[in-house]
């Protein structure tokens, strides 16, 4: 049976997000993930997991200025020390909350560059974030995202992602495969899944269109969790969707597919 976390970004936006953990832990989760907790104490977040018997499976490495429109910085050649920054401020996160998995964003393409240097930059700051993290045991994912929500965004499919990942050639590097920017971006998805599980470290969800909770949409998500459970894949499937109408109401569909929390 999938083991499912909350992104608590996402999910419990009816709470301010340290109201969040507790919200996720009386709906039943045992796991967590969100985009970015630096602007919160690592104190107070350890105490909220404490509290309500939560892991954290995963977050985002610092990501450039995200309210200005950054969406990740590894491609991007201008910005490489501000990248290895962000991997050691992300490495002390990680080992204070006890997390394995952290996501490496590409960001969106600059048009100072050429493609080529800008593919040279990503597979060596994966490749560094690979070394650094490795060391304590983290294993580097990273994820395509659709041209449609992301437009400019410099790695779209599963196919460049697993070619990066080939060229880094570290084994601590795994795809994020978020089911719903794939759906979007290439379709094909058990055959994706089968095809390349062994290299699919973490693995996000939503239906589309509207980003929503499995079924309000085109993907069959019964048959989805089914088959990835039979393929063996041991890790956490992470609820990454905008609710409708609300964070409890959309949670319905775990027990009418016949799954559970915890």
């Amino acid at each position: 049976m999938p083991k499912f976390a909350a992104n608590l970004t996402m999910l419990f936006t009816e709470f301010p997000f340290l109201e969040r953990f507790n919200a996720a832990h009386k709906a039943g989760f045992k796991a967590v993930e969100f985009l970015f907790p630096y602007d919160y104490a690592i104190n107070d977040i350890k105490s909220l997991l404490k509290e309500n018997s939560l892991k954290v499976v995963l977050f985002n490495l610092p990501a450039g200025n995200w309210a200005a429109g950054d969406r990740g910085i590894a491609a991007d050649p201008g910005r490489k020390e501000e990248f290895r920054a962000g991997v050691k401020q992300a490495l002390t996160w990680a080992r204070e909350l006890s997390v394995s998995r952290l996501n490496c964003l590409a960001g969106k393409g600059v048009s100072s560059s050429s493609y080529e240097e800008q593919w040279r930059t990503m597979v060596n700051n994966v490749r560094y974030a690979a070394e650094v993290l490795g060391q304590h045991g983290i294993n580097v994912m990273v994820e395509p995202i659709n041209h449609y929500d992301v437009p400019g965004f410099f790695l779209n499919t599963t196919r460049q992602v697993l070619q990066l990942i080939s060229e880094v050639n570290m084994p601590n590097v795994y795809l994020q495969y978020d089911i719903y920017h794939a759906q979007r971006e290439e379709g094909d998805l058990t055959t994706i899944l089968r095809e390349h599980i062994q290299k699919i470290g973490h693995i996000q969800i939503a239906d589309n269109p509207g980003r929503h909770q499995p079924g309000t949409g085109e993907i069959n998500y019964s048959f989805i969790l089914q088959e990835i459970d039979k393929l063996g894949y041991e890790g956490y499937v992470s609820l990454e969707y905008i609710p409708q109408p609300d964070t409890l109401s959309s949670l319905r569909w775990i027990t009418e597919y016949g799954y559970a929390l915890g």
